[in-house]
């Protein structure tokens, strides 16, 4: 776990079939300006690792994050979760003084 982040089990088997199925080395998580409600996590499967990138690697998969993005996702938890609605990644994010409904867009 670099910086505290943890990626819980659902999250890494979801990831991991993806990345085979897309034929991908990586998932890049990404915090990006915008969203409605300041800024939003935006997700990639790719299979090049930037200068800038924090590598976390676990026994199935490698994430990749920019430095940038890992200050504003510190200490969080990347889940991915089945609800009747559908199926999508959740960040349960402690710097967060706000989320919006959609769960891709916070504020801190």
């Amino acid at each position: 776990m670099i910086d505290n982040i943890e990626i819980t089990t659902s999250a890494q088997n979801h990831i991991a079939k993806v990345l085979q199925k897309d034929n991908a080395r990586y998932f890049r998580i990404t915090v990006m300006g915008g969203g409605c409600a300041g800024f939003q996590y935006k997700f990639d499967f790719e299979n090049s690792k930037n200068h800038d990138d924090i590598l976390i690697k676990t026994n199935k998969i490698e994430v990749l994050i920019d430095n940038l993005s890992l200050e504003f996702i510190k200490s969080s938890k990347i889940d991915y979760v089945h609800e009747l609605i559908g199926s999508s990644f959740r960040i349960t994010n402690p710097q967060a003084s706000s989320s919006c409904g959609c769960g891709t867009s916070f504020s801190v």
